[in-house]
C-alpha cells in the first residue's frame, strides 16, 4: 500500500503554507498526504487578513475518519490556534501508533499571531511530550521557553530547553541569524548540526510547514530521525531556492522545484 502521512493543520488560502503546502510537499516526494482541517484562513503575499477555527468536534471527527479506514504512517501538526484545539490533537496524536512531527506554528511569516497565548502552555505540557520530532523557529522557541537564541552558540541552549517539555527529538531552526542555514538536531545526547547555503530569496512563504512535512514524508516511510531531518533539509532548501514572486508581498517556496528542475 502506499506511504501515507495525515497534516493537521490549517488551510491557506493563498496556497504557500498550511495545508496547501503540506500536501503540495507529500505529492513532491511520493506519498498520499491526507488532513485534518483546524482553521481557514483569508491570506495571501501580504498576510493574514483573518482566522476562523474549527469546532473541536469537527476535528476530531476529520482525524477519526482518515485513521480508522485508511490509517497513517506518519502525522504532522501545524496551526492549532487554541488551547482546546492543542489538547484535542495531543490526545489524538497520543492514541495513534505512528510518529508526529509537531510544528508549533506562533506566527506567519508576515508577523500575523496564529496561536492564542493562552494556549502556549497547552502546547508544552500536552503537545510537545508526543512528539517525535518538534520543529521550532528561534521565534518559537522564545515564544515557548524564553530562551533567545542569537547565534549558532545559543542553538544547543534553545535544544535544551524545549526538549525539557519532552519531545524525542528537536530541530531547532536557524534561519534567522545570519550566515549559512544552520539547524540542530538533538534528542540531548546525539546530535547533528545541517548547514545549507543561504539563498538571497525572500520569497520563502511555506518554509516551516514544507520542512515539517518532509520529516514526516521521510518517517513513514521508515527513515531514522535523523535521515528524515537531513532529507528534508534537502528537499526545503532547494524549494527555497526555486522560490517565486506572487501577489505584491513575501511569495512561496516551490514545492515542485525537483518535479520541475529537468523541464524545459
Amino acid at each position: 500500500m502506499i506511504t501515507r502521512v495525515l497534516t493537521v493543520a490549517g488551510s491557506d488560502s493563498g496556497g504557500g503554507a498550511g495545508i496547501q503546502a503540506d500536501l503540495k510537499t507529500m505529492l513532491a516526494l511520493g506519498v498520499h498526504g491526507m488532513s485534518v482541517l483546524t482553521a481557514v484562513t483569508a491570506q495571501n503575499s501580504l498576510g493574514v487578513q483573518g482566522a476562523w477555527e474549527l469546532p473541536v468536534d469537527a476535528v476530531r471527527a476529520q482525524y477519526r475518519s482518515v485513521v480508522d479506514d485508511i490509517g497513517v504512517q506518519a502525522v504532522k501538526t501545524g496551526m492549532l490556534s487554541s488551547a482546546e484545539l492543542v489538547e484535542t490533537v495531543a490526545e489524538l496524536i497520543s492514541g495513534t501508533d505512528a510518529p508526529a512531527v509537531v510544528d508549533p506554528v506562533g506566527v506567519s511569516k508576515h508577523g500575523d499571531p496564529l496561536l492564542a497565548a493562552s494556549a502556549l502552555d497547552s502546547v508544552r505540557t500536552r503537545l510537545l511530550p508526543v512528539a517525535t520530532v518538534a520543529t521550532p523557529n528561534l521565534d518559537e522557541v522564545t515564544q515557548l521557553t524564553g530562551v533567545r537564541a542569537e547565534s549558532e552558540q545559543d542553538l544547543r541552549r534553545a535544544a535544551a530547553a524545549v526538549l525539557e517539555f519532552g519531545p524525542r527529538w528537536v530541530l531547532i531552526k536557524g534561519g534567522h541569524l545570519s550566515g549559512d542555514a544552520v539547524d540542530l538536531l538533538t534528542d540531548g545526547s546525539e546530535e547533528h548540526l545541517l548547514r545549507a547555503t543561504r539563498y538571497d530569496n525572500r520569497h520563502t512563504h511555506g518554509t516551516g510547514c514544507t520542512l515539517a512535512s518532509a520529516i514526516a514524508c521521510g518517517l513513514a516511510r521508515g527513515r531514522s530521525v535523523p535521515e528524515a531531518v537531513t532529507a528534508a533539509k534537502a528537499y526545503v532548501t532547494g524549494a527555497i531556492a526555486a522560490g517565486f514572486a506572487l501577489g505584491a508581498g513575501i511569495g512561496p517556496v516551490d514545492h515542485g522545484w525537483a518535479l520541475r528542475r529537468d523541464t524545459p
